[in-house]
């Protein structure tokens, strides 16, 4: 019998902890992803369907909800409200008239460039939490625990196309870095 209570008293302690942990996390993340998209007159949902659409190359409304981690209704309601705004567009596709899909238009993309050449005009918390362990581990945390967890919850696919995003956003960014760097090489020419 005590077994089976400490078994218990050790998940409900675990679970609270993750979700007190990110619950906090998540605050701090939702303060600073709002300063930061203000200037842009999005929410966090649609810089979200944005982000996932430009890095994905399109998407299903429902694969911009599995990955936005958000409703169905809230991918669809707030993926009409960038459409009107002309940052988003909606088609079937002839091989899946089941599906509605989303793609990015060049105004959405130059949104999405330009916000993230403006990252760092606001603060991050979370980031600037972390810079100590980065100097101190000479990287940034790797969560390795957090994604191993996420990947039991959702499955390896879920893992595997955040990977993608990260790669396809690193490489944005690794365009619009060069972009600035010869912006700065021909002022001084």
């Amino acid at each position: 019998m005590s077994e089976f209570v400490y078994r218990n008293k050790e998940e409900l302690l675990y679970s609270q902890r993750v979700a007190q942990l990110s619950k906090a996390l998540w605050r701090v993340i939702e303060k600073d992803w709002q300063c930061w998209i203000k200037p842009y007159d999005l929410n966090i949902n649609e810089h979200h369907i944005l982000t996932i659409t430009y890095y994905m190359k399109g998407a299903s409304v429902s694969d911009v909800a599995k990955y936005g981690s958000m409703h169905v209704s809230t991918a669809f309601n707030f993926s009409k409200k960038l459409e009107e705004r002309g940052l988003l567009t909606f088609s079937k596709r002839d091989d899946d008239k089941r599906n509605t899909y989303i793609e990015i238009t060049e105004q959405g993309k130059e949104l999405i460039d330009e916000a993230n050449r403006h990252y760092f005009d606001t603060s991050h918390a979370v980031l600037e939490g972390s810079v100590k362990m980065k100097e101190l581990y000479g990287r940034f945390p790797e969560f390795l625990e957090m994604t191993a967890i996420v990947r039991n919850i959702y499955g390896n696919e879920f893992i595997e196309t955040l990977e993608q995003s990260f790669q396809s956003l690193s490489h944005t960014l690794d365009v619009i870095d060069q972009e600035v760097h010869h912006s700065e090489l021909m002022k001084e020419a």
